[in-house]
């Protein structure tokens, strides 16, 4: 056995007292050490060495004593914590017997105050501490598994401070003065915030992670709180306030407690408070603010209280249910609004207007062909009133237009609402693309006078934007181009740019065919004056010295909307030879063309003597046949309406608008007998000799543009419903010709997307209409009685 080195020898019966160190015992290591950690927690570091120290803790680890160090250390900072709990935070707690809010929040803030103390004692003495114990830190606790010191102190402090009683005093006192501050006082959100970060950075363990004692604590408890506070909040504010007053409390409540979380508390409060905001004072009464009597959505906008609209779509827009609330609300105040609009237009048509015609309400300056004004005159109310309803309808749809940009952000989902509205609003008045190209033919034929070109823009681009919403966009083609043939028939458009751009905006919106016949109409123009110049050359150059200066406009029947039979009318000799010699050269230019004179649109210029003197006369062309019966006849010598009839052949109704026109209205070219307002078969008439008028050119009763009577109206609609046949059948021809076979539904619906640009078809009218190309063998029915085939 080999034998033992001497140093490693035990001598027996002697046991060696063990040093820390050559000369230094571990308990007298750590007595100096612990007074010293005391010293600093009693801030009196400056008077220590922290080398001395540091080697003390250094020592104590090297030699195998850092759970002595450890938990010597922890136990020192436990029992400064309660020392400074006793000290400062427990004669802190409020007495909580005073309802005074004053006194209530400095409480709070005093044991806020005296908490964030501890706090900061704490952890300025820990951090010291951590110095010192650097080495304990690297070696001891990484081996042992242990919290670092600091980490330690940490949870020494959540053990001995966040405990209750303490932790619950601290959490009543931020909530009391949180409602403090909402009730409208100031506090001293300093403190609040102090205490909150303490909480902050204080973690404890929540399942595989670690989160904040703010979270877990101080978090719910307040948003707990605030649920309460603004259930209530929100029945109260509905109660005390009108809907503006309601929203602009509502609106500062959010902006508050956005600061409040931001200042006060954490931005991690910031996304669950705004939720409870967003469900009590908003979600909750969305409906009831909106229908507010006197305040709400209806109120504002009539007020244009552009202000209280921005900030009700601000709120409205942080809730899922806020947009299509305000959507639906608005869509029914336009509606509402709207139907206000068609009702007056009814009701007035019904009671009758209160404008009067010009033509027949002025009087004549002197002479005997001075007239009384004349009550309202149908025509022309019916005209008013067909111009209010556009201009009515473009005010509204410049108020929510304005209302939709400068309030609503021009949102794309509410002006898909504001449209809807007035789509729907418009086509309930069936006389809507009527009065819309009286409105048009109004502005293009005298209203833009004076007007720049950028003026008259504006206005026609208001106009098409209502008429985007009409449906039966072929009834409005077929009376715009009635009002357009008249305009430039009987040269009375204001501008020839104007017109062609109305026209451009047309093409645009509905595409070259719906404009196609209206171009063709100014080409026929512009080849009318061309003809009519060569026929005056053609005049000039055979020495031709004609009786009667003629102008004609040659219409292409297809083009124009009078390409149905002509009123009758027996022309006298004068205008017979005038016409037949237009006639022979017109058709010796064009072979295999008809010729068929239209005189009710037509008008003439004649120079009439009179006792006083000589006026030039514009009269229609029905007017000038009448008054050329009178050439021959002496002063006192008189025609019976009969006589008149016979001679001229033209129709009654129209007959009877053209004596009206001579002897009842503004300027009585012609007496009747006996004198009336309106012309009865039994009036015979003479010509007034004695007519005076200050004017030597005066116009008599040209062709205005007027709303349909009854029957006109009829006729139109029939005439539409017969286009609208043919043009679905040409459409489920052409379809199906391309197809080949379809099934039924998917015929219809293609069908309805085609023709939509024109008219809303009926499916049962295109099922009649394929019905009728079954028989006529365009199409056949396969056998499952559910598609159909095309035939070649």
């Amino acid at each position: 056995m080999a034998a033992v080195p001497p140093r490693m020898r035990a001598t027996r019966g002697r046991i060696p007292v063990k040093k820390h160190g050559p000369d230094i015992s571990i308990d007298e290591t750590w007595a100096k050490l612990s007074r010293n950690i005391i010293e600093i927690q009693n801030h009196n570091a400056a008077n220590l060495s922290y080398e001395e120290n540091h080697r003390y803790a250094y020592n104590m680890v090297l030699y195998k004593n850092g759970d002595k160090l450890y938990d010597g250390s922890k136990q020192l900072i436990a029992e400064n914590l309660e020392k400074l709990a006793k000290e400062y935070i427990i004669p802190a707690f409020p007495a909580g017997v005073t309802d005074d809010l004053v006194q209530k929040s400095q409480e709070g803030e005093m044991l806020l105050k005296a908490v964030r103390k501890v706090w900061d004692d704490h952890t300025s003495s820990l951090s010291k501490l951590r110095d010192v114990l650097k080495y304990m830190d690297r070696v001891y606790t990484q081996s042992k598994g242990v919290p670092p010191i600091w980490d330690a102190g940490l949870e020494l402090f959540i053990e001995h401070i966040i405990r209750p009683p303490i932790e619950d005093h601290v959490i009543s006192a931020i909530l009391t003065l949180i409602q403090i501050e909402r009730d409208g006082y100031t506090i001293n959100r300093s403190s609040v915030k102090g205490c909150v970060d303490i909480f902050l950075q204080l973690m404890v363990p929540d399942g595989r992670e670690t989160i904040p004692i703010y979270r877990r604590d101080i978090e719910p408890a307040v948003l707990k709180e605030s649920e309460a506070f603004y259930r209530q909040e929100g029945e109260r504010l509905l109660e005390t306030c009108d809907a503006p007053e309601y929203l602009r409390r509502v609106e500062a409540r959010f902006q508050e407690e956005e600061s409040r979380s931001h200042h006060i508390l954490s931005t991690l409060t910031s996304l669950p408070m705004r939720h409870i905001l967003e469900a009590h004072l908003v979600s909750a009464h969305l409906w009831t603010v909106v229908n507010m009597p006197n305040s709400g959505l209806d109120a504002m906008i009539d007020s244009n209280r552009i202000d209280d609209l921005a900030r009700l779509y601000r709120l409205f827009i942080r809730v899922p249910a806020g947009l299509p609330c305000l959507r639906k609300s608005l869509r029914e105040t336009v509606i509402r609004r709207g139907k206000e609009i068609n009702e007056s237009s009814t009701s007035s048509a019904t009671n009758g207007a209160e404008s009067q015609d010009d033509d027949a309400a002025e009087t004549s300056a002197k002479g005997k062909g001075k007239a009384k004004a004349r009550p309202p005159n149908a025509a022309a109310q019916t005209i008013a009133l067909a111009l209010k309803w556009v201009q009515d309808v473009l005010d509204l749809k410049d108020k929510f237009d304005m209302i939709w940009s400068k309030a609503f952000q021009s949102d794309r989902e509410l002006e898909s609402g504001l449209n809807e509205a007035f789509e729907t609003f418009i086509n309930l008045n069936e006389k809507a693309p009527e009065y819309i190209s009286l409105f048009i033919d109004d502005n293009l034929k005298k209203g833009l006078k004076g007007k720049s070109d950028t003026e008259v823009d504006i206005v026609l681009d208001k106009t098409i934007t209502v008429f985007r919403f009409v449906t039966d966009k072929d009834v409005f083609e077929r009376y715009y181009k009635g009002h357009l043939a008249k305009r430039l028939l009987l040269g009375r458009s204001v501008s020839d740019d104007a017109e062609r751009g109305m026209l451009a905006k047309l093409k645009v919106e509905c595409g070259y065919q719906f404009t196609q016949k209206l171009e063709g109409m100014f080409h026929d123009m512009k080849i009318s004056a061309e003809t009519m110049q060569a026929y005056r050359d053609h005049l000039a150059r055979n020495a031709i010295e004609p009786e009667i200066e003629l102008s004609v406009i040659v219409m292409t029947s297809t083009f124009w909307p009078m390409s149905h039979s002509a009123a009758s009318c027996t022309f006298p000799a004068q205008l017979i030879t005038a016409s037949k010699a237009f006639e022979r050269f017109y058709l010796s230019r064009h072979s295999g063309r008809r010729l068929t004179w239209q005189p009710s649109l037509g008008n003439a210029d004649v120079r009439v003597q009179f006792k006083s003197r000589k006026h030039d006369l514009n009269v229609s062309t029905f007017a000038l046949v009448v008054l050329l019966l009178f050439e021959d006849l002496l002063d006192d010598q008189f025609l019976t309406y009969q006589e008149i009839k016979d001679a001229t052949g033209i129709p009654d109704t129209e007959l009877k608008r053209q004596l009206q026109s001579l002897a009842c209205a503004k300027y009585k070219i012609l007496k009747k007998h006996p004198p009336g307002r309106e012309v009865g078969e039994s009036d015979s008439f003479s010509f007034n000799v004695d007519f005076s008028a200050p004017l030597q050119k005066i116009k008599i009763s040209t062709i205005a543009s007027r709303v349909e009577n009854t029957e006109e109206r009829k006729e139109t609609k029939d005439r539409i419903d017969e286009e609208r046949r043919h043009q679905t059948e040409a459409c489920i021809v052409r379809i199906m010709k391309d197809r080949k076979h379809m099934t039924h539904n998917d015929l219809v619906n293609e069908v309805t997307r085609q023709l939509a640009s024109r008219f809303q078809p009926n499916p049962m009218a295109i099922k009649k209409r394929i019905e009728g190309l079954i028989e006529r063998e365009y199409l056949e029915r396969c056998e499952d009685r559910k598609s159909y085939n095309y035939l070649a």
